[in-house]
Protein backbone atom coordinates (compact mmCIF):
# COMPACT_ATOMS: atom_id res chain seq x y z
CA UNK A 1 0.00 0.00 0.00
CA UNK A 2 1.49 3.70 -1.18
CA UNK A 3 1.98 6.26 1.31
CA UNK A 4 -0.33 8.99 1.15
CA UNK A 5 1.16 12.10 -0.76
CA UNK A 6 1.67 15.58 0.74
CA UNK A 7 -1.54 16.91 -1.08
CA UNK A 8 -3.47 13.92 0.11
CA UNK A 9 -2.26 14.79 3.75
CA UNK A 10 -3.03 18.12 3.77
CA UNK A 11 -6.54 17.17 2.41
CA UNK A 12 -6.84 14.71 4.80
CA UNK A 13 -5.44 16.93 7.84
CA UNK A 14 -8.04 20.18 6.68
CA UNK A 15 -10.74 17.11 6.59
CA UNK A 16 -9.98 16.49 10.19
CA UNK A 17 -9.91 19.60 11.12
CA UNK A 18 -13.26 20.50 10.21
CA UNK A 19 -14.53 17.97 11.82
CA UNK A 20 -13.21 18.78 15.01
CA UNK A 21 -13.89 22.68 14.21
CA UNK A 22 -17.87 22.40 14.06
CA UNK A 23 -18.48 21.11 17.17
CA UNK A 24 -16.88 24.35 18.89
CA UNK A 25 -18.93 26.24 16.11
CA UNK A 26 -21.64 24.72 17.38
CA UNK A 27 -20.91 24.46 20.98
CA UNK A 28 -20.50 28.49 20.76
CA UNK A 29 -23.76 29.66 19.07
CA UNK A 30 -25.39 27.29 21.71
CA UNK A 31 -23.86 28.95 24.67
CA UNK A 32 -25.27 32.46 23.71
CA UNK A 33 -25.71 34.57 25.59
CA UNK A 34 -22.51 34.50 27.64
CA UNK A 35 -21.77 38.09 28.26
CA UNK A 36 -24.41 40.74 28.76
CA UNK A 37 -26.49 41.81 26.43
CA UNK A 38 -27.21 45.82 25.57
CA UNK A 39 -30.22 47.25 24.86
CA UNK A 40 -30.25 50.59 23.02
CA UNK A 41 -33.13 52.89 23.57
CA UNK A 42 -32.83 56.29 21.52
CA UNK A 43 -34.74 58.00 24.53
CA UNK A 44 -33.91 59.50 28.01
CA UNK A 45 -34.85 57.77 30.56
CA UNK A 46 -38.02 58.06 31.79
CA UNK A 47 -40.52 58.12 29.13
CA UNK A 48 -42.63 55.45 27.85
CA UNK A 49 -40.04 53.43 25.25
CA UNK A 50 -37.68 53.26 28.22
CA UNK A 51 -40.05 52.03 30.78
CA UNK A 52 -41.08 49.62 28.36
CA UNK A 53 -37.70 48.69 27.24
CA UNK A 54 -36.47 48.26 30.83
CA UNK A 55 -39.51 46.34 31.68
CA UNK A 56 -38.54 43.59 29.45
CA UNK A 57 -34.81 44.04 29.95
CA UNK A 58 -35.54 42.61 33.28
CA UNK A 59 -37.47 39.77 32.30
CA UNK A 60 -35.09 38.81 29.29
CA UNK A 61 -32.28 39.02 32.32
CA UNK A 62 -34.23 36.17 34.62
CA UNK A 63 -35.06 34.63 31.31
CA UNK A 64 -31.75 34.02 29.48
CA UNK A 65 -29.38 33.78 33.05
CA UNK A 66 -28.02 37.09 31.54
CA UNK A 67 -27.30 40.53 32.52
CA UNK A 68 -29.24 42.69 30.03
CA UNK A 69 -28.57 46.31 30.06
CA UNK A 70 -30.02 49.39 29.21
CA UNK A 71 -28.28 52.17 27.64
CA UNK A 72 -30.40 55.36 26.93
CA UNK A 73 -28.66 57.26 23.42
CA UNK A 74 -30.93 60.22 22.82
CA UNK A 75 -31.01 62.59 20.16
CA UNK A 76 -32.25 63.27 16.46
CA UNK A 77 -35.81 61.82 17.13
CA UNK A 78 -34.35 58.56 17.70
CA UNK A 79 -32.04 58.21 14.66
CA UNK A 80 -28.85 58.47 16.88
CA UNK A 81 -30.02 55.26 19.00
CA UNK A 82 -30.98 53.47 16.09
CA UNK A 83 -27.98 53.88 14.15
CA UNK A 84 -25.79 53.00 16.97
CA UNK A 85 -28.11 49.47 16.51
CA UNK A 86 -27.35 49.55 13.36
CA UNK A 87 -23.70 49.82 13.30
CA UNK A 88 -23.54 47.29 16.18
CA UNK A 89 -21.82 44.53 15.57
CA UNK A 90 -24.25 41.48 14.52
CA UNK A 91 -23.92 38.98 17.48
CA UNK A 92 -26.64 39.06 19.49
CA UNK A 93 -24.93 41.44 22.21
CA UNK A 94 -26.89 44.55 20.92
CA UNK A 95 -30.12 44.84 20.22
CA UNK A 96 -32.06 48.08 20.58
CA UNK A 97 -35.99 49.37 21.24
CA UNK A 98 -38.17 52.13 18.97
CA UNK A 99 -41.01 53.36 18.65
CA UNK A 100 -43.40 54.81 15.53
CA UNK A 101 -40.94 57.25 14.93
CA UNK A 102 -38.50 55.08 13.64
CA UNK A 103 -41.10 54.01 10.57
CA UNK A 104 -41.86 58.17 10.32
CA UNK A 105 -38.45 58.64 10.41
CA UNK A 106 -37.89 56.59 7.04
CA UNK A 107 -40.09 59.09 4.86
CA UNK A 108 -39.35 62.51 7.26
CA UNK A 109 -35.21 61.98 7.20
CA UNK A 110 -34.88 61.05 3.27
CA UNK A 111 -30.86 60.50 4.15
CA UNK A 112 -31.02 58.55 7.16
CA UNK A 113 -27.41 57.15 8.47
CA UNK A 114 -28.44 53.82 8.22
CA UNK A 115 -30.75 51.91 5.89
CA UNK A 116 -33.72 49.93 7.66
CA UNK A 117 -34.25 47.27 5.14
CA UNK A 118 -30.50 46.30 4.70
CA UNK A 119 -28.82 47.26 8.03
CA UNK A 120 -31.27 46.23 11.04
CA UNK A 121 -33.72 43.38 11.48
CA UNK A 122 -36.78 43.00 13.18
CA UNK A 123 -37.12 41.12 16.19
CA UNK A 124 -40.45 41.38 17.96
CA UNK A 125 -42.96 43.94 18.67
CA UNK A 126 -43.59 44.54 22.00
CA UNK A 127 -47.08 46.44 22.76
CA UNK A 128 -49.10 48.97 21.30
CA UNK A 129 -50.29 52.42 22.60
CA UNK A 130 -53.09 53.59 21.44
CA UNK A 131 -52.67 57.71 21.60
CA UNK A 132 -55.20 59.92 24.28
CA UNK A 133 -56.72 62.85 23.41
CA UNK A 134 -55.76 65.52 26.47
CA UNK A 135 -57.04 68.82 26.24
CA UNK A 136 -57.18 72.32 28.59
CA UNK A 137 -59.56 72.28 31.45
CA UNK A 138 -60.25 75.66 29.86
CA UNK A 139 -60.59 74.50 26.13
CA UNK A 140 -64.18 75.18 24.54
CA UNK A 141 -64.66 71.17 23.79
CA UNK A 142 -65.07 68.71 26.55
CA UNK A 143 -65.48 65.56 24.18
CA UNK A 144 -63.79 64.55 20.71
CA UNK A 145 -66.86 65.39 18.74
CA UNK A 146 -67.34 69.15 20.48
CA UNK A 147 -63.10 69.27 19.51
CA UNK A 148 -63.96 68.35 15.78
CA UNK A 149 -66.55 70.28 15.25
CA UNK A 150 -64.92 73.81 17.46
CA UNK A 151 -61.86 73.23 14.94
CA UNK A 152 -63.94 73.13 11.76
CA UNK A 153 -65.72 75.83 12.58
CA UNK A 154 -62.87 78.11 14.04
CA UNK A 155 -60.11 77.62 11.99
CA UNK A 156 -56.87 77.92 13.32
CA UNK A 157 -57.94 78.87 17.28
CA UNK A 158 -57.04 75.37 18.07
CA UNK A 159 -53.25 74.56 19.26
CA UNK A 160 -51.79 71.48 19.70
CA UNK A 161 -48.50 70.32 20.97
CA UNK A 162 -46.16 67.28 20.40
CA UNK A 163 -43.27 66.51 21.38
CA UNK A 164 -41.30 67.42 17.99
CA UNK A 165 -42.05 67.11 14.50
CA UNK A 166 -42.53 64.03 13.07
CA UNK A 167 -43.16 61.97 16.78
CA UNK A 168 -46.46 60.23 16.33
CA UNK A 169 -48.02 62.92 19.02
CA UNK A 170 -47.79 65.14 15.64
CA UNK A 171 -48.51 63.12 13.15
CA UNK A 172 -51.70 61.28 14.22
CA UNK A 173 -52.80 64.88 15.02
CA UNK A 174 -52.06 65.96 11.24
CA UNK A 175 -54.24 62.23 10.48
CA UNK A 176 -56.91 63.91 12.61
CA UNK A 177 -56.66 66.64 10.75
CA UNK A 178 -57.44 65.52 7.52
CA UNK A 179 -59.82 62.48 8.64
CA UNK A 180 -62.06 65.74 9.69
CA UNK A 181 -61.36 68.63 7.32
CA UNK A 182 -60.14 70.68 10.10
CA UNK A 183 -57.28 73.11 10.55
CA UNK A 184 -54.95 72.75 13.95
CA UNK A 185 -51.82 74.54 14.66
CA UNK A 186 -48.99 72.71 15.06
CA UNK A 187 -46.41 73.55 18.42
CA UNK A 188 -43.57 71.39 18.44
CA UNK A 189 -42.01 71.00 21.83
CA UNK A 190 -38.80 69.08 23.24
CA UNK A 191 -40.30 66.18 24.75
CA UNK A 192 -43.80 65.26 25.99
CA UNK A 193 -43.19 66.69 29.20
CA UNK A 194 -43.05 70.18 27.82
CA UNK A 195 -45.76 69.63 25.89
CA UNK A 196 -48.03 68.46 28.81
CA UNK A 197 -46.64 71.61 31.09
CA UNK A 198 -47.91 74.11 28.82
CA UNK A 199 -51.38 72.21 28.38
CA UNK A 200 -51.88 72.58 31.88
CA UNK A 201 -51.02 76.32 31.53
CA UNK A 202 -53.29 76.60 28.91
CA UNK A 203 -50.58 77.47 26.34
CA UNK A 204 -51.99 75.31 24.10
CA UNK A 205 -55.28 73.33 24.05
CA UNK A 206 -54.55 70.03 22.42
CA UNK A 207 -52.23 67.26 22.96
CA UNK A 208 -52.19 63.93 21.81
CA UNK A 209 -49.39 61.33 23.01
CA UNK A 210 -49.33 57.85 25.08
CA UNK A 211 -51.82 57.30 27.53
CA UNK A 212 -48.46 56.52 30.17
CA UNK A 213 -47.69 60.68 30.47
CA UNK A 214 -51.41 61.27 30.37
CA UNK A 215 -53.17 58.38 32.72
CA UNK A 216 -51.94 60.22 36.09
CA UNK A 217 -52.74 64.00 35.49
CA UNK A 218 -55.71 62.79 33.99
CA UNK A 219 -57.08 61.18 37.02
CA UNK A 220 -55.64 64.15 38.97
CA UNK A 221 -58.03 66.86 37.06
CA UNK A 222 -54.98 68.73 35.65
CA UNK A 223 -56.10 68.11 31.99
CA UNK A 224 -59.17 66.38 30.35
CA UNK A 225 -58.82 63.49 28.41
CA UNK A 226 -61.56 63.41 25.74
CA UNK A 227 -61.00 60.83 23.26
CA UNK A 228 -58.59 57.20 22.54
CA UNK A 229 -57.68 57.04 19.12
CA UNK A 230 -58.26 53.04 18.84
CA UNK A 231 -61.23 51.07 17.55
CA UNK A 232 -61.64 50.01 21.49
CA UNK A 233 -61.12 51.39 24.50
CA UNK A 234 -58.29 51.17 27.13
CA UNK A 235 -58.93 48.96 30.64
CA UNK A 236 -56.34 51.58 32.23
CA UNK A 237 -59.38 54.36 30.79
CA UNK A 238 -62.55 52.48 30.55
CA UNK A 239 -64.27 55.90 30.87
CA UNK A 240 -62.79 57.48 27.63
CA UNK A 241 -64.36 56.74 24.73
CA UNK A 242 -62.76 56.62 21.18
CA UNK A 243 -62.99 58.96 18.51
CA UNK A 244 -64.54 56.42 16.41
CA UNK A 245 -67.26 55.96 19.28
CA UNK A 246 -67.24 59.62 19.36
CA UNK A 247 -68.43 59.66 15.05
CA UNK A 248 -64.68 59.48 13.70
CA UNK A 249 -65.16 57.18 11.75
CA UNK A 250 -61.75 55.33 11.07
CA UNK A 251 -59.36 57.28 13.13
CA UNK A 252 -57.21 55.33 15.01
CA UNK A 253 -53.01 56.13 16.06
CA UNK A 254 -50.93 54.94 18.11
CA UNK A 255 -47.35 54.82 19.17
CA UNK A 256 -45.48 51.83 19.87
CA UNK A 257 -42.46 49.54 21.09
CA UNK A 258 -40.35 47.17 19.55
CA UNK A 259 -37.34 44.77 19.70
CA UNK A 260 -34.56 45.41 16.69
CA UNK A 261 -31.10 44.05 16.00
CA UNK A 262 -28.42 44.58 13.41
CA UNK A 263 -28.78 43.28 10.40
CA UNK A 264 -26.86 39.48 10.22
CA UNK A 265 -27.79 38.61 13.80
CA UNK A 266 -27.99 34.57 13.49
CA UNK A 267 -31.60 34.10 13.05
CA UNK A 268 -31.58 31.44 15.97
CA UNK A 269 -30.81 34.43 18.54
CA UNK A 270 -33.12 36.57 16.59
CA UNK A 271 -36.20 34.04 17.25
CA UNK A 272 -34.74 32.49 20.79
CA UNK A 273 -35.11 36.28 21.49
CA UNK A 274 -38.81 37.00 19.44
CA UNK A 275 -40.18 33.93 21.72
CA UNK A 276 -39.05 35.04 25.09
CA UNK A 277 -40.67 38.07 24.20
CA UNK A 278 -43.82 36.53 23.57
CA UNK A 279 -43.83 35.29 26.85
CA UNK A 280 -42.43 38.05 28.69
CA UNK A 281 -45.73 40.00 27.37
CA UNK A 282 -47.74 37.34 28.41
CA UNK A 283 -46.70 36.95 31.69
CA UNK A 284 -49.25 38.12 34.57
CA UNK A 285 -46.98 41.01 36.10
CA UNK A 286 -46.24 42.53 32.81
CA UNK A 287 -49.38 42.02 30.93
CA UNK A 288 -50.81 43.97 34.42
CA UNK A 289 -47.87 46.77 34.00
CA UNK A 290 -48.40 47.16 30.65
CA UNK A 291 -52.24 47.81 30.69
CA UNK A 292 -51.59 50.15 33.65
CA UNK A 293 -49.81 52.21 31.02
CA UNK A 294 -52.27 51.95 28.50
CA UNK A 295 -50.33 49.56 26.46
CA UNK A 296 -51.83 46.57 24.64
CA UNK A 297 -49.06 43.33 25.03
CA UNK A 298 -48.33 42.08 21.28
CA UNK A 299 -45.69 39.63 20.87
CA UNK A 300 -45.03 37.90 17.66
CA UNK A 301 -42.44 36.87 15.04
CA UNK A 302 -39.77 39.10 13.45
CA UNK A 303 -41.82 38.76 10.11
CA UNK A 304 -45.00 40.04 11.94
CA UNK A 305 -43.08 42.65 13.14
CA UNK A 306 -41.59 43.51 9.94
CA UNK A 307 -44.85 43.53 8.01
CA UNK A 308 -46.27 45.66 10.77
CA UNK A 309 -43.13 48.08 10.22
CA UNK A 310 -44.04 48.35 6.73
CA UNK A 311 -47.37 48.78 7.00
CA UNK A 312 -46.38 51.98 9.68
CA UNK A 313 -44.09 53.36 7.40
CA UNK A 314 -46.61 53.50 4.06
CA UNK A 315 -49.59 55.00 6.50
CA UNK A 316 -47.37 57.65 7.73
CA UNK A 317 -45.33 58.40 5.07
CA UNK A 318 -48.22 59.58 3.09
CA UNK A 319 -49.28 61.74 5.94
CA UNK A 320 -45.84 63.26 6.50
CA UNK A 321 -46.27 63.86 2.44
CA UNK A 322 -50.28 64.99 2.32
CA UNK A 323 -49.50 67.33 5.34
CA UNK A 324 -46.18 68.58 4.28
CA UNK A 325 -44.51 67.86 7.67
CA UNK A 326 -40.60 68.60 7.37
CA UNK A 327 -38.24 67.67 10.05
CA UNK A 328 -37.10 70.36 12.82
Amino acid sequence: MRNPSRRQFHRQLLGASALVATPAVWAQGAAWPSKPIRIVVPYPPGGFTDVTARLVAQKLQERLGQTVLVDNKAGANGIIGTDAVAKAAPDGYTMGVVIAAYAANTTLYPKLPYDPRKDIAAVSLIGLSPLVAAVNNEAPFKTAAELVAYAKRHPGKVSFGSSGSGSAAHLTTEYLKALTGSYMVHIPYRGAAAALTDLMGGQIQLFLDAASGLIAPGKAGKVRLIGVASDKRLPALPEVPTFIEQGVAGFTGSTWAGLLAPAGTPKDIVKRVSDEVARIVRLDDVKSRLEQMGTIPVGGTPEEFQSFIDTETAKWGKVIRDAKVTAE
